[in-house]
């Protein structure tokens, strides 16, 4: 989903966010009328006590935003774990299976299954049907597709497959015990790698730190005008949603990172990341006809 916000000018966050820019400007110019056609001065509140209550709600939101930040970054280590482990396990196969136990075709079905793999995991964490996904099915043969379509968890079957191969290679001789402890050893990475994305994915943040962060905003920019407009009269409005926007901006940096898998515009770029593996590790096997890398759009967004 692309917003207004994703072509990075001050009119599409402005469009982004209209309805609290209007609230928040609604607020200062009720006050800077009633103060201007009235005599009522009671209402005039000391700046100090709005400006530390201001400090405290740029702490908290800020807060929200950069435990946000963590799980994106988070996510983008995971990636870049399965990016370098899917190389190793090509590698692995192509010379393991492929070159000692002279049996190509396995090793060549190994690597696809595990291409397979990456775009599987790529659906499911954006909520996306993975067997509708052309990019799957490519990789997987008819029985496979049928055996999965009844799994509770595609990606953690298809390793099971990867690991009944291994083993079955082992049993006949056709792979040492070490070579099957490696392949083994590279198999868990890639379930502590999966573990961590489905973590993030389905532990979102407490929403007592959304429901906190907008009450305050809100109540904050009902009552900053109330500090200002003795001051700077009619300049109170522009400052007003100036300095409540920026509050509302940083909260909802932290919403947009919470999740850094789905298909909104900072999420992380997972159809390319997985283009990349899957490019990477046909290449290995020797394909002519390979796919380009995804480009940005030409609003510079990755997907």
């Amino acid at each position: 989903m692309f917003t207004a916000a994703s072509k990075g000018n001050i009119f599409g966050i402005l469009r982004w966010q209209w309805k609290k820019v209007l609230l928040f400007a609604a607020a200062a110019t009720v006050t800077v009328v009633v103060n201007h056609h009235t005599n009522i001065t009671f209402l005039h509140l000391p700046p100090f006590p709005l400006a530390v209550v201001g400090g405290a709600i740029g702490i908290f939101v800020s807060f929200r935003s950069n435990s946000a930040y963590d799980r994106w970054w988070e996510g983008r280590k995971l990636w870049g774990r399965l990016i370098n482990t899917s190389r190793h396990l090509c590698s692995q196969a192509t010379t393991y299976i492929g070159k000692s136990a002279s049996l190509p075709e396995i090793a060549d079905a190994v690597v696809r299954r595990h291409i397979a793999y990456v775009h599987v995991l790529r659906c499911l964490l954006r909520g996306q049907p993975p067997l509708d996904d052309e990019d799957v099915t490519a990789f997987l043969t008819d029985a496979e597709q049928q055996q999965l379509a009844s799994e509770s968890n595609m990606t953690h079957a298809l390793l099971q497959l990867q690991l009944t191969q291994f083993t079955s290679l082992a049993d006949e001789g056709k792979i040492d015990g070490l070579r099957l402890q490696s392949l083994d050893e590279t198999v868990r990475h890639l379930l502590d790698i999966q573990g961590g994305c489905e973590r993030i994915q389905k532990t979102p943040l407490p929403r007592g730190y959304a429901f906190v962060a907008e009450r305050l905003i809100a109540a904050f920019a009902i009552v900053m005008p109330l500090a200002m407009v003795d001051r700077l009269g009619w300049l109170t409005i522009p400052i007003a949603v100036l300095v409540c926007l920026a509050f509302a901006l940083i909260s909802e940096v932290g919403r947009v990172l919470e999740d850094p898998f789905t298909l909104n515009w900072p999420a992380l770029p997972l159809f390319a990341l997985s283009k990349t593996i899957e490019l990477n590790l046909r290449q290995r096997l020797g394909d002519a006809e390979l796919p380009a890398l995804p480009k940005p759009s030409k609003i510079g967004v990755l997907m």
